[in-house]
């Protein structure tokens, strides 16, 4: 006679939600080993040297070991190529035109890195439709699950493009420099994107600074002025002295980590790449499906 056993009701519930934390467990374990941490990296206004710090951040975390994609975002006007003295064959503009996979359009740079190029001379780049930006971010979304980290690097000021994205991102590097008009306008960045991800975490980056008294100024000012209006301020991440030694490298078309390791600019980079909350840049979902629901 087959046994018979007695499970009451209580015992059967009790199973069922094992099963499903179970399940949500090796979910979330399956999203942390595939899902790439996402940093953006973005400046009010053009000029302080935001793709200087993202293809260096790029540059550093690919030598320490991490799979790494910078994506130019620029609108139209990107140079990371350049900067990475690299020829990219495709860039963002044929991805959003279906006309590669974002896959085919990347291309190896220092340190094992992969760039995304960013669009030069791209009108539909510079003003894209959200019919349009809704496409592009489907066609990235693959390659979340190809890197460790995607540091995206933002044309100036508030398009459409970059606030959307920073609506998703967990994780922002505001590049400014010590002048008025660079802290007032990164200002009007941050102001945006707490509006839009109030939970965001931020971090302020002071470039091109004559000296340390310099950049304490801006950061004190920064700091004030949001503090003041928004009751919060973004974390001081670094300041990178202004420095011949990245001039050189621009023409060099070789970003000054490898080009002057020694350099005070190099220095100060390497803290930026060091900054801790890269560490644990994750939204709770994918990045690009988060910046496609925020363009509704």
């Amino acid at each position: 006679m087959p046994r018979v056993l007695n499970v009451s009701r209580f015992d059967i519930t009790r199973i069922r939600a094992l099963r499903r934390f179970k399940q949500a467990d090796r979910r979330i374990q399956e999203g942390d080993r595939l899902a790439a941490r996402v940093v953006n990296v973005a400046s009010g206004k053009g000029g302080t040297g935001k793709s200087i710090i993202a293809s260096n951040l790029a540059v550093l975390r690919a030598r320490a070991g991490e799979k790494v994609l910078l994506i130019d975002f620029d609108a139209g006007m990107a140079n990371a190529h350049l900067l990475l003295g690299l020829a990219p064959r495709h860039d963002l503009g044929d991805v959003q035109q279906g006309l590669v996979s974002a896959r085919e359009a990347l291309v190896e740079g220092p340190e094992g890195m992969r760039l995304l190029s960013g669009g030069v001379g791209r009108p539909a780049l510079a003003n894209p439709t959200r019919r349009e930006l809704d496409r592009l971010y489907r066609a990235l979304r693959p390659l979340e699950n190809e890197f460790d980290l995607i540091v995206v690097d933002h044309g100036a000021g508030m398009s459409y493009a970059t606030i959307t994205q920073l609506a998703a991102t967990s994780t922002l590097i505001l590049v400014t420099n010590p002048e008025v008009t660079a802290l007032s306008d990164s200002y009007a960045l941050y102001k945006r994107t707490r509006a839009v991800n109030p939970g965001i975490t931020a971090g302020l980056v002071v470039n091109r600074a004559p000296g340390q008294g310099a950049a304490d100024a801006a950061r004190a000012r920064f700091e004030s002025v949001s503090r003041r209006f928004l009751f919060d301020a973004p974390r001081f991440v670094a300041w990178v002295p202004h420095d011949e030694a990245v001039i050189a490298s621009v023409h060099r078309r070789s970003p000054v980590c490898l080009s002057d390791p020694a350099s005070p600019a190099a220095a100060a980079l390497e803290r930026v790449s060091r900054w801790e909350p890269i560490d644990r840049a994750r939204t709770p979902r994918s990045f690009y499906d988060l910046a496609r629901r925020a363009l509704r």
